[in-house]
């Protein structure tokens, strides 16, 4: 049975007359899409037509959301409430859930941005409230998140579908961490680099981080940033090198992603 694995985007992270990234040519590339919802990035307007364009393009959408921080694009670190944090996911999700509604596209995924995903990644009670706002819109909610970790731990133990995600273009540490944007290597921009890193990860089941530490792994989706001006070029290296390792992608639907964990 061939391997089968989900490639997602972060996009829809345009804002009023300001344009980034190029959403309409990686959704060509991608399967499944991650919608800003207004508080890091994107706008009620954006987000339809980025649902639009994911129609029109058979990738599913999904949510996400991030701290309310326009001027710092969701990636600067803010210490909220539980009950305030786990309202401001809820809320964002409702929001797409609305815009989508209106497309007749449903929702099928969320995954926190930036800062939060980090943050809710070490923060036991930052990972549970999060869960909580995701599981309080909908239960089958699939959380896309980084495999092994707080926030991977929180969705499981509140029964959420869990899609364990590693980056096409970010370099780890030896903890299995996201190294940090701080450094100028934390991303990877040549394809040809992206692309045998992805296909270890799928084919071998191993992260090698910048230290060159092997790190098992069982991923079932690949993100790429689709800020970043070698998105293009670094996504479509690695789905085509995944294709001719045998490896079908599929969106996130598809991968058939059951619950697991106990409910609470």
């Amino acid at each position: 049975m061939a391997t089968t694995v989900n490639i997602n985007a972060d996009m829809g992270e345009s804002f009023g007359r300001y344009t980034l990234g190029d959403d309409a040519n990686l959704l060509k590339i991608i399967k499944s899409a991650n919608i800003a919802c207004g508080m890091h990035a994107g706008d009620p307007t954006v987000m339809r037509r980025t649902v639009e364009l994911a129609k029109t393009n058979g990738v599913s959408v999904g949510a996400h959301p991030g701290f309310n921080d326009i001027w710092g694009f969701g990636r600067r670190e803010m210490q909220m409430r539980a009950h305030d944090l786990e309202n401001l996911v809820a809320y964002q999700i409702a929001a797409l859930v609305g815009i989508s509604g209106m497309v007749g596209v449903p929702v099928t995924h969320v995954k926190p941005h930036g800062a939060l995903h980090n943050m809710a990644s070490r923060d036991p009670d930052m990972a549970r409230a999060v869960v909580r706002g995701i599981k309080a819109i909908d239960p089958n909610l699939v959380l896309v998140c980084l495999a092994t970790l707080e926030l991977e731990k929180a969705g499981l133990a509140i029964g959420l579908p869990v899609a364990r995600e590693a980056y096409i273009d970010r370099v780890y540490e030896d903890d299995g961490s996201l190294r940090s944007r701080m450094n100028d290597d934390a991303m990877i921009h040549d394809p040809e680099a992206a692309a045998a890193h992805v296909v270890r990860m799928i084919v071998d089941k191993t992260i090698v981080s910048r230290s060159g530490k092997r790190i098992p792994c069982k991923i079932d989706s690949l993100c790429v940033h689709g800020d970043e001006p070698t998105t293009l070029a670094t996504a479509a290296a690695a789905r085509k090198a995944l294709e001719q390792a045998g490896v079908r992608i599929a969106t996130l639907p598809e991968m058939g992603i059951a619950k697991q964990g106990a409910s609470g």
